[in-house]
């Protein structure tokens, strides 16, 4: 029985920044991974891009990951809104904001390989890969973590659940979970238009979903793009000159003309929501906790915020899974989540209503928003969280 002051179960983006935190917060931490996180055939660091918030670019500087990912980023200076079939739209400038840029594009296979570098420097963090867990099990004192084929355990005064929507851990710890099928599949791919982008990221509500652009290091884009089902799977199959065609049919000329498209991947895209963030000893953090709809590209931003907080909480505390420890965890994260899923289920269920009095309220919203500082501003500061104090790493400050 190897004994530690916490198991991170998962090891993609979110598991590794919790561990590097933990790590930071003086703790020796064992990382379990189910895949060898070589940064080519982990599931977390494929072909797609992440859009860090300036909080959570604060926080991967604090984890001393920021400098090994920054010179392959896009940059995020302007966001255009707008509703396909709407006059209206709403547009944001950093620069008026009286900051550099609303946020960065990562590649995930950049920031994967960052963080990995990172880890195997560390001597407090060991790592068990690949390693499945076969069971979890609790006391009053610690967890421990079964491994499938391994004769000996890993015991911890605390699991983290970083495993993902589908989360073992979750299940072993008695935790349940909703699940909501938004009945779309997001189809995700680098295009590239005739001109090259300013740093501007779009956001259009289009009759086959929402379609986001973001903008990449080298002058192309990242395109999320939302279909149903159905339509996903023409889309897919669809030679490249028709590909590019609907896209430019549905998205308009804002960006210039597509000219070519990369591969192409997707993924169904579902609202799971598990019905406690903590159990006796467990917490649960990014997909594990919640998994969002990408719109907005809230998702590893609220991870991160999780593994900022639960880290802080960690430094200043002796046990680390103690039931106050993990009750304040709870209360510090349940306003913030609570209001990214509210606003990104709300996007996509007032976006996806095609009543015509729905559709011109939407309308009028964005040309109100357009016209109100404040409200831009408030926008603006959204990668700090949606309610509840930010954590410190967020703010630029130390764990303690």
């Amino acid at each position: 029985m190897e004994e530690f002051d916490i198991a991170v179960i998962g090891g993609g983006m979110v598991g590794a920044s919790l561990a590097l935190a933990l790590a930071a917060a003086g703790r020796r931490i064992v990382l379990i991974e189910g895949m060898a996180p070589d940064c080519s055939t982990h599931p977390s660091f494929d072909e797609r891009t992440t859009a860090l918030g300036n909080a959570s670019r604060r926080i991967l500087e604090a984890l001393g990951v920021w400098g090994a990912v920054a010179d392959q980023c896009g940059v995020i200076r302007a966001i255009h809104v707008s509703d396909a079939g709407r006059f209206a739209f709403a547009h944001l400038n950093a620069r008026e904001q009286g900051i550099e840029a609303f946020g960065f594009v990562v590649p995930n296979r950049a920031l994967g390989a960052a963080l990995w570098q990172q880890l195997r420097t560390h001597d407090r963090i060991s790592v068990r890969m690949p390693a499945t867990v076969e069971s979890v099990s609790t006391d009053t004192q610690a967890v421990t973590v079964r491994l499938a084929g391994h004769s000996s355990a890993v015991r911890a005064r605390l699991a983290v659940a970083a495993d993902g929507a589908h989360s073992a851990v979750r299940r072993d710890a008695g935790i349940t979970a909703t699940e909501a099928d938004y009945d779309q599949v997001a189809i995700v791919a680098n295009v590239a238009a005739d001109t090259p982008h300013d740093g501007t990221a779009f956001e259009r509500f289009t009759s086959a979903g929402p379609l986001a652009l973001v903008p990449l290091r080298d002058g192309s884009y990242t395109l999320i793009w939302a279909h149903s089902p159905q339509a996903a799977a023409a889309t897919l199959g669809a030679s490249a000159t028709d590909f590019l065609r609907q896209l430019q049919q549905h998205f308009g000329w804002r960006a210039g003309k597509f000219i070519s498209v990369g591969g192409r991947a997707s993924y169904a895209l579902k609202l799971t929501r598990a019905d406690a963030a903590v159990a006796q000893r467990t917490v649960l953090i990014g997909n594990a906790a919640q998994s969002l709809h990408p719109v907005a590209g809230q998702g590893f931003n609220l991870a991160l915020r999780d593994v900022a907080s639960l880290a802080e909480l960690v430094a200043a505390n002796g046990d680390p899974g103690a039931e106050a420890v993990l009750a304040a965890f709870a209360q510090s994260r349940e306003e913030d989540r609570r209001g990214v899923t509210r606003f990104t289920d709300g996007l996509i269920r007032m976006f996806g209503d095609t009543r015509a009095a729905v559709r011109l309220g939407r309308g009028a919203g964005l040309l109100l928003f357009d016209l109100l500082p404040p409200a831009k501003s408030a926008l603006a500061r959204v990668s700090l969280g949606f309610g509840g104090r930010a954590p410190r790493l967020a703010r630029g400050l130390p764990l303690r």
